[in-house]
Parts: C-alpha cells; structure tokens; sequence
C-alpha cells in the first residue's frame, strides 16, 4: 500500500476543521497510520519549504505555517498519494477548487486552503520523514480492507 502524508494548515486548526478533514479521509476507506500535533518552527519550516526558501512570499508562508501547530497524518492506502490530491483538491487555490474537495468545501484562498497533501510518491518519501520517526508508524491490518479493496489491490 501506499502512504502519502497530510498537513492540517493552522486555518483549518483555528475553524475547529480537523476532525471533519480526518473523517473525510476515514469515510473514504483511507488508513491513518501515523497522527501527531506539531510545530512546524525553526529548521524545520525551512526544510519543508526548501523549494521556496528563496522565495519573495517565503516570509508570510513561514509565519503563516508557524502561527499554530498542525496536525500531521500518514494516511496509507491503494494510490493514496492520487486519492488524497483528489480529496484534498488538485486546485491549490480553494476558490477555485472543485465543489466537494476539502479547499472546495473549506477554503477562500490560495495561501490558507487548509490542507497540504504530497503531490507525488516521491514528494511523500521525502516529507514522511521530516516530521515522523519510524517508530511513530504504526503497522495494522483494518478490519474494514476486505471491504474496501479487491483482492489484487493490498499490494
């Protein structure tokens, strides 16, 4: 199965979104296998955001991401990176995300759009352990998989 990690943003925090961004995930068949509250402060923003660094806009990213924790997720599941994105909303900017996503129900703007979710396999392999240890991912077989996936998709 595949894992891909969750950012719930400081707006989200701040509305009192978590639990139904959570549930969102949970109701489409998606397995929380790591879930912790964490500030995003010092080195680690920086790190996180290091293809911005360098950026104009980088200072009100940082504050912005900086402002409250956030809560983190490892979801896992059949293409979940792709499944996530789609829950999540492809459209970075909530007032133009698809009715229906988590920016498209949840958010106005390009910057607070309560949610980041990786954008690639390869995205989440490098994120995963920038704010989770190993021994913070639980490993567990959900009693609801043989309803949620075919056979030949827990891979």
């Amino acid at each position: 199965m595949e894992r891909t990690i969750v950012l719930i943003k400081p707006d989200a925090l701040q509305r009192g979104l978590a639990g139904e961004i959570i549930n969102r995930f949970e109701r489409k068949g998606l397995k929380i296998v790591a879930m912790k509250m964490v500030s995003l402060k010092g080195k680690l923003v920086e790190e996180w955001y290091s293809h911005i660094k360098d950026k104009e806009f980088f200072p009100r990213v940082r504050d912005f991401m900086t402002s409250t924790p956030v809560v983190a997720l490892i979801i896992e599941g059949f293409k979940a990176v792709e499944v996530v994105r789609r829950l999540a909303g492809f459209e970075r900017k909530g007032y133009m995300a698809e009715m229906g996503s988590i920016r498209g129900d949840f958010s106005m703007s390009g910057g607070q759009n309560v949610v980041h979710s990786s954008d690639s396999p390869e995205s989440a392999n490098r994120e995963i352990p920038l704010i989770f240890s190993k021994e913070e991912i639980y490993e567990y077989e959900s009693a609801t998989e043989c309803l949620i996936y075919d056979q030949d998709e827990k891979i």
